[in-house]
């Protein structure tokens, strides 16, 4: 029982770092939080099971499963991070001069624009995909890992530390660290800040999107409604790690999924959604900067 829900555990909170890694980069480098976001994952949900359902109406998944699920991820996060690059275009770049108040105002209707949109589109019902993945899966420690929570957690970490990298490594890796630190001074020195924040935007977008594959994937089934509640959840991982570290939010993001699981197995599944709020005022009380963020200094 304790592995079983150790497992199921590790695979949610993987969906909710990959959300949280979008928050917190975008906080890090324009101090905003982008309530939009969550209707970012829940749009590439809807393309997931839209994209998925029309190539097993092709036949495709009996050709090749890693091939539909590639091309499924691959259409969804060029989606989803030309979606996130608009928002920013459209919602947040007029608004970077203005008082901190008129970002988050436009940040909320951007999510309630989208929910709108999506729902007219595609209807108020659930929609539903029959299961990609039959298979059962592995034993596992007396638990039992199914092949999807395999990969939800594979493809996680290889993206986390594929971001990890890029950020540390690259040239718009170190623009956008640079940014981060004094947007000002690196405009001063030739960074493109318009293109870094749009990268920001387009990344923490598509890494939004692999987490709304992934949740079809698993579950089967989403709702215009979904990204709302993902979204403060992940929103919560950022916090408990550190808004605005990326080691943090991929932290938060599998101590949260952890905390939420065991809670609803152990404690009452009624109060399942309860757990992540509950982490967040503890975390807002004991450590307000996170477990492994940095220490906000005070400015004379």
């Amino acid at each position: 029982m304790f592995m079983q829900q150790l497992i199921n555990g590790l695979a949610l909170g993987a969906v909710y770092a990959l959300i949280a890694l979008g928050y917190t980069m975008v906080y890090g480098i324009l101090q905003l939080i982008n309530f939009a976001h969550g209707e970012v994952y829940m749009l590439g949900a809807y393309l997931g099971i839209i994209v998925l359902g029309i190539l097993t109406a092709l036949g495709l998944p009996a050709y090749s499963l890693p091939l539909t699920i590639f091309i499924t991820l691959g259409l969804s996060m060029l989606f989803c991070a030309a979606y996130g690059a608009t928002i920013e275009r459209i919602a947040y770049r007029p608004l970077r001069g203005a008082s901190r108040l008129a970002p988050l105002i436009s940040a909320v209707g951007m999510s309630i624009i989208l929910q709108n949109i999506v729902m007219l589109l595609q209807g108020k019902e659930y929609k539903y995909l029959p299961p990609v993945i039959s298979f059962e899966g592995y034993a596992l420690f007396g638990a039992r890992i199914s092949p999807v929570e395999i990969f939800i957690l594979g493809a996680s970490i290889l993206l986390m530390l594929g971001l990890q990298l890029f950020i540390s490594r690259t040239k718009m890796g170190k623009a956008m660290r640079a940014t981060a630190q004094d947007r000002i001074m690196a405009g001063l020195t030739g960074v493109n800040i318009n293109r870094v924040i749009g990268v920001t935007f387009m990344i923490g977008s598509a890494l939004a999107a692999v987490a709304g594959v992934m949740v079809t994937l698993s579950y089967g089934v989403v709702h215009f409604f979904m990204g709302y509640t993902a979204g403060l959840k992940a929103f919560t991982a950022a916090v408990l790690g550190g808004i605005g570290s990326i080691p943090g939010a991929m932290l938060g993001g599998f101590m949260l999924g952890i905390i939420e699981n065991f809670g609803a197995s152990y404690i009452s599944s009624v109060y399942k959604d309860a757990f992540a709020f509950v982490v967040l005022i503890l975390t807002l009380i004991i450590r307000p900067s996170g477990l492994i963020g940095p220490r906000e200094l005070d400015k004379v």
